[in-house]
Formats: structure tokens, sequence, C-alpha cells
């Protein structure tokens, strides 16, 4: 699985980009922005995206069989695992998407499902606070930078992640 690499300063969403590349013929590929304008949460929900922090997505096709759900408990166990190598501190998962440092969101995953040309795609968004978060009413959030003296680097992250999607290709593959 080749996950090729576009880089934005400027999107709406990096899902909603990666749906117009794969609608553009990209059948893979990974998304970085360094701004998202209107970034999107589960449940029609806005992810607030403060400049600093990662905005991700990552799309492949998968096996038809596998199921959203199953895909997302991957995934939220996939990015906390990346996450974890980190940071010391301990790292909790609010299912079905968000990972939580103290009972604080620090990040959020958005999936999509895409049928295209008889073949299943995955969008997978991933928001990370890394350099600062938003302040929600009534929803208490964090960032990683406040855990650890080595300043985390947004890039390094956004490969890491990329690494181990593909190192991990035969669970999103099998079968086909």
């Amino acid at each position: 699985m080749k996950l090729p690499i576009f880089s934005y300063k400027k999107v709406l969403s990096t899902n909603s980009t990666a749906l117009r590349l794969l609608n553009n013929g990209y059948l893979s590929g990974s998304i970085i922005s360094e701004l998202q304008s209107r970034g999107k949460g589960q449940q029609g929900k806005k992810w607030i995206s403060k400049k600093g922090n990662l905005f991700a997505t990552y799309f492949f096709e998968i096996n038809k069989k596998l199921s959203l759900k199953k895909i997302t408990k991957f995934n939220v166990i996939l990015i906390k695992k990346v996450i974890s190598k980190l940071i010391k501190n301990k790292i909790t998962i609010k299912f079905p998407n968000d990972l939580l440092i103290n009972n604080e969101k620090v990040s959020g995953l958005l999936q999509e499902t895409l049928f295209k040309n008889d073949k299943k795609y995955l969008i997978l968004g991933i928001g990370i606070n890394i350099l600062n978060s938003p302040s929600i009413n009534h929803y208490r959030t964090t960032y990683l930078n406040k855990y650890t003296n080595n300043k985390i680097n947004k890039i390094k992250l956004f490969n890491l992640i990329r690494r181990q999607l593909i190192l991990n290709k035969n669970f999103f593959l099998s079968n086909i």
C-alpha cells in the first residue's frame, strides 16, 4: 500500500480534500494541512483547528467486508500506540473515536467509507492537538506538548501514523 503525500497550507477539511482527490482518480494518499477552516467531527460536529496542531487524512482501498466499527476500533488503538511512544502519560480511549489524557480530549478520528468502481475506500481523518488546544464550554481539551520536554514535530507524527498504516496494510486489505 502506497500513501503519497499531499501537503496544503489551508483546506476546508482534510477529509473533504481526500474525497475530492478520490473523485479525481487518486486511489490512495496522505493529506496534511497547516490549517482547516471547516474541520469535521463526529455526527456533523466541528473540529476546531488551531494552528500548530495536526490535521491529517489518510485514504486507501480496504476490504469490502470490513465494518466501520471494526476499522474505528483498530485505528483508535493504532493512533493511541503511536502517541504513547511520544509521551509518558496514560492515554485513554473514549469510544468510539476520541483519545484523552487526564480525561481531556487530545485527539479525534473521523472515518468515512466510500464505494467507487465496486471498491471500498476508507477516509481516515485525524486531528491531534500538539501545540495548543481549543477552549470549549463543558468539554475539557489538552495538547501533547504539555506532557513532554521534547516538543513534538507534527510532520514526524504525521509520518509515524502513515508508516503504521502501511505496516498494518494486511488488516485493511485481507481477503482482497
